[in-house]
């Protein structure tokens, strides 16, 4: 009986330690999952990986769309480059390393950027940051709503410097992510770009009357945007009147073509190297090199590749030129996009705002809401007439301004005898309704002479609405207001 018991203590001491060595033993060859981004292994695909067509199809896909924006942004800053001066080209201010100011609104003829609109004077200027740090010279506007929007290469904005945020007149510093100079005295904030190259777009109200645009021009003239090595301390002033003005070839009816299908692959790589990956994007830019690097050494990937830009572009980019593939529902009818102007890896919506509506304000700066199609989910059309009404005291809630913007098919102005593009807070001459309400009054044809005043002349064809509210009130960044519907007038 003690024999058998010891048998069972023993038995039972050496199964416990040979799980326990078992146990010990799986701890030592045991892998822990990682819990960051530093703790996952930097592998791409292995270099000489043999690509078949249709994974090489599949990754182009994903590239073209994720890198349209970041080609379409280096390619519109080679042609600024081009232009010798600051200067007005084709209508659109255009500078590099030096900022090309209005002096009124933009001109309807323009077709380098889609979705003007014509409530502020614009200015325009593309930066290297690597040569030097840019300077951000800011007059007094007093009470006359202002932003300078300053976008990175990917088409985010990362300045915050205007009205919305109580930004005093003086001087402020944009330095690049390789900056490592001291701040020269007098420069009240310093703003990184995390990008060497990026684009400023200085955007001031002005009404359409005449009085304010003999009264803004003083405080136009002091806008400045220049490079630290003209810095003095001192405001400048500019006489933007006298800006050479360039009148190209015409582009044709839609807006440039910023980007190549059959040469995207040969910029790409060129635009990755000099726009680092995002926190998070390691992995991706591994798996778009490791295609990109195969296409180097063989002319059929390459080809492979070609043919999915091209097939992208043509059956995947058109769509988002509509406004019902741009965000999420705004409500009655209208949609908004949700990320603007800081995008992250919002890919989707990165590329079809660059598709169809270039450079965006932050949200809090101006809530962009937009449609194409009537209450009825008919496309907008010339050869009907449409009306919007605001309730009494219910048009767009916002601290600076609001108008609503008509563009054709292709996002631009609809050329008329009235010169008349948008609607709102800068127009003096509306009409409201006995009842206290606003209609607005859309369609080729003329409502009647005693509402033309609340007229925008649409062409005979597809249009679209276009609603922006600078410095919008909570309710419209929440989407407790929404727009109303627009109805087809019977």
């Amino acid at each position: 009986m003690k024999t058998h018991y010891k048998r069972n203590i023993f038995a039972s001491v050496l199964f416990a330690a040979v799980a326990f060595s078992a146990t010990a033993q799986a701890e030592k060859v045991y892998v822990p999952s990682p819990t960051s981004v530093e703790q996952v292994p930097d592998a791409a695909p292995a270099s000489g990986n043999t690509m078949t067509k249709e994974y090489v199809h599949a990754i182009g896909q994903m590239a073209y769309v994720w890198g349209w924006p970041l080609v379409n942004m280096s390619n519109r800053a080679a042609m600024f480059s081009k232009v010798k001066e600051p200067s007005v080209y084709g209508g659109l201010p255009m500078g590099y390393n030096g900022l090309a100011m209005l002096t009124g609104y933009i001109s309807p003829e323009q077709k380098s950027v889609a979705c003007p609109n014509q409530d502020v004077v614009y200015g325009t200027g593309f930066f290297d940051l690597d040569k030097e740090p840019v300077i951000l010279q800011v007059p007094d506007f007093k009470d006359r709503f202002w932003v300078y929007a300053a976008y990175g290469a990917r088409t985010s904005e990362f300045s915050r410097i205007g009205k919305p945020y109580g930004t005093r007149p003086g001087f402020y510093m944009i330095v690049g992510p390789n900056w490592n100079g001291k701040t020269p005295a007098g420069i009240k904030a310093v703003l990184k770009s995390d990008t060497a190259l990026i684009f400023v777009i200085p955007r001031i109200f002005m009404d359409s009357t005449a009085e304010d645009k003999k009264a803004i021009q003083p405080v136009l003239a002091q806008i400045g945007v220049y490079q630290l090595s003209k810095f003095d301390g001192k405001m400048k002033t500019t006489d933007w009147s006298k800006t050479p003005i360039i009148t190209p070839k015409s582009s044709g009816k839609g807006e440039t073509q910023w980007v190549n299908p059959e040469t995207f692959f040969d910029e790409l790589p060129g635009v990755m190297k000099s726009v680092p990956s995002l926190p998070g994007e390691e992995a991706l830019y591994g798996w778009i090199s490791s295609v990109l690097d195969a296409a180097d050494k063989d002319p059929k990937v390459k080809q492979w590749l070609i043919e999915s830009a091209k097939a992208t572009e043509k059956e995947m980019l058109p769509p988002f030129r509509q406004w019902v593939h741009n965000g999420s529902s705004a409500g009655n009818g209208w949609n908004s996009q949700v990320n603007n102007a800081a995008w992250g890896t919002d890919y989707l919506n990165r590329t079809a705002s660059a598709k169809s509506n270039m450079w965006e304000n932050a949200p809090n700066e101006t809530k962009y809401i937009y449609r194409d199609f009537d209450s009825k989910g008919q496309p907008l059309d010339g050869h009907n007439s449409y009306t919007l009404t605001f309730p009494k005291g219910q048009t767009p809630p916002v601290k600076g301004f609001w108008s609503i913007t008509l563009y054709n098919e292709q996002h631009f102005f609809n050329q008329n005898p009235l010169k008349r593009y948008s609607l709102g807070t800068k127009n003096k001459t509306l009409k409201k309704n006995a009842d206290g309400s606003l209609t607005l009054y859309f369609g080729a044809k003329s409502p009647g002479k005693d509402k033309e005043s609340n007229w925008l002349p649409a062409p005979d064809g597809v249009f679209s609405l276009y609603l922006r509210t600078y410095w919008p009130e909570k309710s419209i960044l929440d989407g407790s207001w929404m727009p109303p519907n627009v109805e087809k007038a019977r």
